[in-house]
């Protein structure tokens, strides 16, 4: 492994997590917030809830009751004055939906002069959730649309049907009650209505392009499930206000910024990347390769959400995925990396949130008795990364604006 290449990536990785953080950004968007003379509840839902309701807390001094709402793992504690609950993802579960029942009984009794403040990030799909069919049936339907590899936005316009909280039908729950909501983008473009399926915002969606997307995915829909995708969903909304406080342009922006002050001229490629994971991969290696000879250090960054298609049953995520097909791309190429990771600091069913590869790990693999090539066959990119030492490990890092990929070139 090249040691430099690999402290520099870990250096980036920190700094701009650390820019992302929602705590600046929930205070950005409660300047200027006025809420009506009556109760305030704080609902925050996501893999950033907690975080995101820690700053609300600090800026308001106190709310009249609330809910977080998190991924298994990501609470830091209490928060005073609210209930704080914790469920699965990305697979939803009894836990979300109880948590789920419980805000829609804070919410209902509310009238014209209160206010739902509602702090929203990525992971709220799956978390916020009210199946209007047999729950065994929408998580099955959930976990076929991620092996297939179905992106996140045909995903979520197949949810928001399937649920009495998603497609602006939490803020028709909290109606006549004016909902502020504050939401931190992990949808490439930042379609407030794709964001955790929208709960609080007006559905673009169409029903022709959910059946559409179910049948490209040959789910197998009960009478139940197809009679919901025909039902269409709110199209206007009059008493919410939406703010988008966060994206992944800001997470390139700040590592681009990093890699500047380790001595790499930054080149951002896209923020919207979205294509599949090991694709991905090889061509950021390829690009390292072209680039290789043209003198001085440089990076080029990538931003957004691949996606990976099950056809194998190792374990990994989207950037352990590219990070080890970009191996096969650099084997042999000195002073070359690429290195991808999630900004929630989790990537797939694994407690890595990303990896890294460089001109050494494809050889190194082999040392070690893995055959790389079969372990991307078989998506088990995790254990492969695991044994040359290329799995980058954060922990829940309280934030959530999709993804960032790095090629590095030291020149």
């Amino acid at each position: 492994m090249d040691q430099q290449l690999r402290r520099d990536a870990e250096q980036i990785l920190h700094a701009s997590l650390q820019a992302v953080q929602p705590d600046a950004a929930v205070r950005r968007a409660l300047d200027g917030f006025v809420p009506g003379p009556g109760k305030v509840v704080l609902v925050a839902v996501g893999k950033a809830a907690w975080q995101m309701a820690n700053a609300a807390l600090g800026v308001l001094g106190r709310v009249d009751g609330g809910l977080v709402l998190t991924k298994y793992g990501h609470l830091r504690g209490e928060l005073p004055g609210l209930v704080c609950r914790e469920a699965g993802h990305p697979i939803p579960d009894a836990n979300g939906f109880a948590a789920t029942e419980e805000i829609l009984r804070m919410v209902r009794p509310l009238g014209r002069e209160d206010t739902v403040l509602f702090l929203l990030s990525g992971g709220g799909s799956a978390l916020f959730e009210k199946p209007l069919l047999p729950a065994a049936e929408l998580q099955d339907l959930t976990a076929r649309l991620l092996a297939a590899g179905a992106g996140i936005v045909e995903i979520n316009t197949i949810r928001k049907r399937l649920s009495g909280v998603k497609g602006g039908r939490f803020a028709l729950a909290c109606a006549p009650a004016r909902v502020y909501g504050i939401v931190l983008s992990d949808v490439l473009g930042d379609p407030p209505d794709m964001i955790a399926s929208g709960p609080a915002a007006p559905d673009s969606s169409t029903c022709a392009e959910a059946l559409a997307a179910a049948r490209r995915y040959g789910l197998p829909l009960s009478p139940t499930a197809e009679a919901l995708l025909r039902q269409e969903t709110p199209k206007t909304l009059d008493n919410v206000t939406l703010r988008i406080a966060g994206s992944v342009r800001e997470l390139c922006a700040a590592a681009a910024r990093q890699c500047r002050l380790l001595g790499y001229a930054p080149l951002i490629l896209t923020d919207q990347l979205c294509c599949e994971a090991r694709e991905a991969g090889s061509f950021l290696a390829s690009i390292l390769r072209t680039q290789a000879g043209a003198g001085g250090r440089r990076a080029f960054l990538a931003g957004g959400e691949t996606v990976v298609h099950l056809t194998g049953h190792g374990l990994g995520g989207r950037n352990q995925e590219l990070a080890l097909a970009a191996a096969r791309g650099l084997d042999g190429l000195d002073g070359a990396a690429v290195f991808s990771f999630g900004s929630d600091g989790t990537d797939g069913p694994t407690d890595a949130a990303g990896g890294y590869a460089d001109g050494q790990t494809w050889a190194a693999l082999r040392a070690a008795g893995h055959d790389p090539g079969a372990d991307l066959a078989d998506n088990d990119a995790y254990h492969a990364l695991d044994a040359v030492g290329g799995l980058l490990r954060t922990g829940p890092t309280g934030t959530n604006v999709n993804d960032v990929s790095i090629g590095l070139l030291r020149g």
